[in-house]
């Protein structure tokens, strides 16, 4: 199970399960996304030996090593990403 739990996610906000997970897979796939440019560019720089590192040194650890589900939803409780409610903004 991944923490923190759905109440401490949604503390404060009137935001439905549904949409929950909806932020959660779109920021997942931002966090999929962001794995592979940084795999793509230091391939590239191992490629031109640009450098003599090892291919997940090169890589951020938190995309690296953990799933993108439980990476996105510790971005989402740290509050660097944020979900929009049409119905928060009014």
């Amino acid at each position: 199970m991944i923490n923190p739990s759905v109440e401490q996610l949604t503390q404060g906000y009137k935001i439905n399960r549904y949409k929950l997970a909806m932020a959660t897979a779109k920021c997942a796939r931002m966090v999929t996304d962001e794995y592979v440019a940084q795999r793509e560019k230091a391939e590239k720089m191992i490629e031109r030996k640009e450098t003599d590192k090892s291919l997940a040194s090169l890589i951020k650890g938190e995309v690296r090593d953990r799933k993108a589900v439980e990476t996105a939803v510790q971005r989402l409780y740290k509050g660097e990403f944020v979900i929009l409610d049409d119905e928060l903004n009014k």
